[in-house]
C-alpha cells in the first residue's frame, strides 16, 4: 500500500473515531448511578433550621433529597445536611429534559420532555418501572429546579398514582407498577385534594376511578397549601373568598384557621399542626383550631438577616424549605441578583 492509501486508511480511521466519540457524547444515552452502600437515615430532630442548599429539595421517605437539573436527578442524604453533598444516586437521559419530579412514599416518578415516566426507588436508586406517557414540555426549574420538584406543569400524585395532563385529557398511572388506571377527558390545569380528587374549574374527578364526583360545588376553586405538585391540597378557595376543607370525599365549608395576621402565609399541615411563614420570616408551628404557638424560630443560617420575599415552597417528611428572593430584585429568575443568596434555598425541620 503506497503512502496515499495508508493517509487515506489513517484518515478513515480518525474519521471514524471521531464519530464514535460523537455519538458517545451527543447521541441518545441514560446513565443510571443506583446507590453505591447503605446510607445512614438521619435522627429525629427539635425544629428548627437544618441548612441551605442552592437546589431546590424534593424530600423523599424522609430519607434522601432529591434535586432536578435540566437533563439529570439526583439525591443526596442525609435530609438534614447542612448544605449540597455528594450524590448517593443520580439518573440522567440524553438528550431529554426533566419535565417534572414527583414522589409517595419512596417512589420518585421522573417525567421527560418525550413523555416517558420512569420511577425509581428513592431508597436504592433503582428503576422500578417506566411507562409511556403523553408529550411534556421541557425543563422549566431556573437555578434551583424548583418548579421542576415543587410544581411540575400538569404532574399530580396521590398516595396510590401519578396523574399525567396534557392539555387534552388527564391520564392515571400505578404508583407501584406504572399501570395505566383510568383516562378522563378535559381539565389540563387541576389540583389533587388531601381527599382524594382533581379538582377542575367546572367539577372534580375521583382520583381512585376517573369518573366525576357527583355534587361538587360550583367553582373555580383555587388550592391552598398544597404539598409538591399541586397535590395533597387540604383547602380551597371559591371564587367568593371562602374556604373549604377538601379532606374528605366532599368539600365542606370551613372557618379558617385562627393566629394568622396580616402577611402570614400557611404553608402547610403537618402532624396536625399548621405551618406558617410569619410575615417577619419566621417559621410558626400552630395548633388548629385554637392558633396556640407550639413552636417558633427565624429561618436563618449564621448571620443571615431576614430581609426576603418567599418563592415557591415545599413542605413533606418533617422539612420545609422555601425559596428566598431578594425584596427589591427582578423578577427574572435567571437575573444575578434574583435570590437572596447564592445558597438561597433554606431547609427546616418541624
Amino acid at each position: 500500500m503506497g503512502r496515499l492509501g495508508v493517509r487515506l486508511l489513517l484518515a478513515g480511521v480518525l474519521v471514524a473515531a471521531a464519530a464514535l466519540i460523537g455519538w458517545r457524547v451527543l447521541g441518545p444515552a441514560e446513565v443510571l448511578r443506583p446507590v453505591a452502600a447503605p446510607f445512614v437515615l438521619p435522627s429525629t430532630h427539635t425544629p428548627g433550621v437544618t441548612g441551605r442548599t442552592a437546589m431546590a429539595p424534593l424530600i423523599v421517605d424522609g430519607r434522601v433529597r432529591v434535586f432536578a437539573a435540566k437533563r439529570e436527578v439526583r439525591a443526596d442524604a442525609p435530609v438534614d445536611g447542612k448544605t449540597t453533598y455528594t450524590a448517593v444516586w443520580s439518573y440522567r437521559r440524553w438528550p431529554q429534559q426533566v419535565s417534572g419530579v414527583v414522589a409517595t412514599g419512596h417512589t420518585v416518578v421522573t417525567r421527560w420532555s418525550d413523555g416517558d415516566l420512569v420511577a425509581i426507588d428513592g431508597r436504592t436508586g433503582t428503576i422500578a418501572w417506566r411507562a409511556a406517557g403523553p408529550p411534556a414540555p421541557g425543563f422549566d426549574g431556573h437555578k434551583t429546579g424548583a418548579t421542576t420538584v415543587w410544581a411540575p406543569a400538569g404532574l399530580f400524585v396521590t398516595p396510590t398514582s401519578v396523574l399525567v395532563s396534557d392539555g387534552s385529557g388527564v391520564v392515571a398511572y400505578a404508583m407501584s407498577t406504572g399501570a395505566r388506571l383510568w383516562t378522563a377527558p378535559g381539565c389540563p390545569q387541576g389540583f389533587v385534594t388531601a381527599g382524594g380528587a382533581y379538582v377542575c374549574p367546572d367539577g372534580a374527578i375521583d382520583t381512585g376511578t376517573g369518573r366525576p364526583v357527583p355534587s361538587w360545588p360550583p367553582g373555580p376553586f383555587a388550592p391552598v397549601a398544597c404539598a409538591a405538585a399541586s397535590s395533597g391540597c387540604p383547602i380551597a378557595r371559591d371564587q367568593m373568598g371562602r374556604r373549604w376543607s377538601v379532606n374528605g370525599p366532599r368539600p365542606a365549608l370551613s372557618s379558617g384557621l385562627s393566629g394568622l395576621p396580616p402577611g402570614d402565609q400557611l404553608l402547610g399541615f403537618w402532624n396536625d399542626r399548621a405551618i406558617v411563614l410569619t410575615a417577619g420570616r419566621h417559621l410558626r408551628e400552630i395548633t388548629p383550631p385554637t392558633g396556640a404557638v407550639v413552636a417558633e424560630f427565624p429561618l436563618a443560617v449564621g448571620t443571615e438577616t431576614l430581609d426576603w420575599k418567599p418563592g415557591r415552597s415545599a413542605l413533606a417528611g418533617g422539612y420545609v424549605a422555601i425559596e428566598r428572593l431578594t425584596t427589591d430584585g427582578p423578577a427574572d429568575a435567571d437575573a444575578p441578583d434574583h435570590y437572596f443568596t447564592p445558597q438561597t434555598v433554606i431547609l427546616a425541620a418541624l
